[in-house]
């Protein structure tokens, strides 16, 4: 294990990673398991508190990504290979509880269609329900037709992140709470960073061989302080806010349901946690600013787009419960954009890997993700991933 090493003022490390949700822990245990000593930053108090605190923990199959894509192929490798051999060797809670994706008129059967093709190209199996086998299924439900996703599953995200830090810090490196990267230096020889304590208001200098800025939702305002990467290699940040409501009382479902996905999302659907309570969402609402208020007034919008799939829907049934950001790169009315995780070979600039736009399925990718950085950076892979 390489030790720190001290060099005009600066903190030689191997790597840094910048973010502790979900995907930089996984991109970190990545690294430390290659043999990297590994360094996370993050500038909240604990670990995993914005986009991986802040979602639905749904374990995506890989049904909507166009073929080919990052999101595609990360997706159905993080579920297939990856996220259930992970979670049942360290005991993080995973359950493949299952997912009915609904066409709720007959408008909808040609694009139930398309979606099942297309998760054919991806290398993902579904079965196609007529209503009344959907029904059995599931009685409480309204459709005239729907896809069966076997392998979409649940997890406990926090646990999840909880045995990736243990694995960072098993392997030797370290996770740094309070901590933010303010600025940085990519332009010479060696990359150099400084952090701040924001307990303290300390200053430190880093040195790291590897950079890896998987700062989420601030993943732009990061790289924007990067001196000598190019202003064109930052995309522009797009932010869409996602409410959830629970569900009062208990489910009459026992799987995941989804309606047709709308813009930006992919509707306000049933989710159920590892306990079995019910929350609807998200919806979308494109946003200028990270806010995360769940405004009661929008239930409305809820009530209308559940009743299309569950019409016996109760009145007042629904509580506001919390919201999740997603940090897009694509604004209202684009398509949906891909991941973008440009390395060396995008920028030029050895040992920098930047990570934007990381939504769904960020989570059920994460394992994939940590790898694919790896082969960005050509270091070798993981041998017990």
């Amino acid at each position: 294990m390489v030790k720190h090493r001290s060099s005009a003022a600066h903190t030689e490390v191997d790597a840094v990673v910048i973010g502790a949700g979900v995907v930089g822990l996984a991109i970190a245990r990545a690294l430390a398991l290659s043999g990297k000593e590994v360094i996370v930053l993050e500038s909240e108090s604990a670990i995993g508190t914005s986009t991986s605190a802040r979602n639905s923990e749904v374990v995506h199959s890989g049904i909507y990504y166009p073929p080919g894509s990052l999101k595609a192929k990360l997706c159905v490798d993080g579920n297939l290979r990856r996220l259930e051999p992970y979670c049942q060797e360290h005991g993080v809670p995973f359950k493949r509880i299952g997912k009915i994706l609904v066409a709720t008129d007959e408008s909808q059967i040609e694009k139930l269609r398309a979606f099942q093709r297309n998760a054919k190209q991806n290398g993902v199996h579904l079965e196609w329900l007529e209503r009344d086998e959907a029904l059995r299924m599931e009685p409480e439900l309204h459709c005239v037709a729907a896809l069966w996703s076997p392998n979409t599953a649940i997890v406990d995200s926090h646990r999840l992140m909880m045995e990736f830090q243990g694995d960072i810090e098993t392997c030797g490196g370290s996770v740094a709470l309070n901590s933010s990267a303010i600025s940085g230096d990519v332009s010479g020889s060696r990359m150099t960073l400084r952090v701040q304590d924001s307990s303290s208001g300390e200053v430190s200098h880093l040195a790291p061989g590897i950079l890896v800025n998987a700062a989420g939702l601030q993943a732009q305002e990061v790289a924007d302080r990067l001196k000598g990467l190019p202003a064109q290699h930052v995309p522009k940040r797009h932010l869409a806010r996602g409410c959830y409501f629970s569900l009062s009382g208990k489910s009459p479902f026992s799987h995941l349901i989804y309606p047709m996905p709308e813009e930006g999302g992919l509707g306000a659907h049933l989710t159920l946690d590892l306990a079995g309570q019910a929350k609807f969402g998200p919806d979308v609402e494109w946003v200028d600013s990270i806010d995360y208020r769940v405004h009661p007034e929008r239930a409305e919008g809820f009530y209308h787009t559940i009743r299309r799939y569950w019409p016996t829907l109760p009145d007042g049934a629904l509580q506001p419960s919390y919201s999740g950001i997603r940090p897009k790169v694509n604004g209202p009315g684009e398509p949906n954009a891909d991941f973008m995780i440009c390395g060396p070979q995008q920028h030029g600039i050895k040992g920098l890997v930047n990570l934007f736009g990381i939504e769904s399925p960020g989570l059920t990718s994460c394992l994939s993700i940590g790898e694919h950085v790896l082969g960005l950076l050509d270091q070798p892979r993981t041998s017990n991933l």
